[in-house]
């Protein structure tokens, strides 16, 4: 069963009104990942990917993600949007994330500008921003979207949500 939309208010933007497939985007606002206490990536160069019932994933520029924390890159699955996947886990300070990060190295040519780019799951991290705004993780363990102000769901990844 579909769920009903949340109708956007001012400023605001529906998951329901992103497109399938899914669209990418520049982000001029600033992005930045917390863990471990430190900062580990902080950029004002990253992406947003933009899909019909997800709050948007975000991609950093590898060169803006701190060197060392991430660790080997191990391979994943395969979207049908974005090509193959390789996951990272991702340590900082006391603390220590598998496979809270991942990237595409090769992506389909619709999504070249991401080659390489790293997105992380908000719910392993300390904390995720965009601009100022602090993420909500996106529900379930799946999906990677950031949830911020401004944003209406309902969103997939939480429970009854498979059939979206």
């Amino acid at each position: 069963m579909w769920p009903t939309p949340i109708p956007p208010g001012p400023n605001e933007e529906s998951v329901w009104a992103y497109p399938r497939p899914p669209r990418l985007e520049p982000v001029a606002a600033r992005l930045r990942v917390v863990l471990g206490g430190q900062t580990i990536a902080d950029t004002r160069a990253g992406y947003r990917v933009l899909e019909t019932s997800h709050p948007p994933t975000y991609y950093l520029p590898p060169g803006d993600v701190t060197a060392g924390v991430l660790g080997p890159a191990r391979r994943a699955g395969i979207c049908e949007w974005k090509g193959r996947a390789v996951l990272y886990e991702v340590a900082a300070g006391d603390r220590r994330a598998e496979g809270a990060a991942w990237a595409y190295p090769d992506p389909t040519p619709d999504f070249a500008a991401i080659a390489g780019y790293i997105a992380f799951y908000a719910g392993p991290m300390d904390a995720c921003f965009v601009g100022e705004a602090r993420v909500t993780p996106q529900p379930g363990g799946f999906y990677g979207g950031w949830i911020t102000p401004g944003i209406v769901g309902p969103f997939k990844g939480g429970p009854g949500s498979r059939g979206w």
